[in-house]
């Protein structure tokens, strides 16, 4: 058992030292400590595989925070780190109080009334394509739920991957567009501030990387 930043654990092989060291570690000390206080105490633990095959990753909540399961497999370690943070993400949607989910909700309904389209990764952009696909659809509450949860994930992660390292947002008809990507970090800045020398748009924090 090895300790993590926020008083967390974790649990890996020595072969994963090197992933640990280079990827988790520093991950992890991005995340907010107003997010770690939400989720309270996490275990982590990373495994070669998951008793699903198809699953890269798998949480569930404790009596005193989560325990999240990360495949480690082939996959490429800051591969890996990211799916972890996703992770995060999902947990972090479900300790949202109701005035932070309505906030999210109202961003996702300015962005729709906007024709914004895509999303930051293709879960999320599935989710949405499916809210949309049709009139039923669209005005499915559970869908709008899998949407909002998906694309809160996803962008939580990508908040504190901003603040990991430098991240390359791209543009183009599946991708979100850069300014509404700082428009919902900005959101989670409020709610879950960057801890103490850790700069959400500095320099080179956000590179445009254009695909269209």
């Amino acid at each position: 058992m090895r300790n993590l930043a926020h008083g967390w654990r974790l649990e890996a092989d020595e072969g994963s030292d090197e992933l640990v060291r280079e990827f988790i570690r520093p991950a992890l000390r991005a995340v907010p400590r107003a997010v770690a206080g939400r989720l309270g105490v996490c275990l982590i633990r990373l495994e070669p595989s998951l008793p699903n095959p198809d699953a890269a990753s798998q949480w569930r909540e404790t009596g005193e925070g989560y325990e999240v399961v990360v495949a480690t497999g082939e996959t490429d370690p800051h591969d890996v780190a990211l799916e972890l943070l996703l992770c995060l993400g999902q947990a972090l949607w479900e300790k949202l109080d109701h005035s932070e989910r309505s906030g999210y909700l109202l961003q996702l309904d300015a962005e729709f009334h906007s024709g914004v389209t895509g999303e930051i990764n293709d879960v999320a952009c599935s989710e949405k394509e499916a809210l949309l696909s049709s009139r039923i659809s669209a005005i499915s509450r559970r869908r709008l739920e899998r949407y909002a949860r998906a694309s809160f994930a996803s962008t939580a992660a990508e908040y504190i991957h901003a603040m990991w390292h430098d991240v390359t947002v791209r543009e183009g008809g599946e991708h979100l567009p850069a300014h509404v990507v700082k428009k919902r970090f900005q959101m989670l800045s409020r709610w879950f501030p960057p801890n103490r020398g850790r700069r959400l748009f500095g320099r080179t924090t956000l590179t445009l990387d254009s695909d269209s």
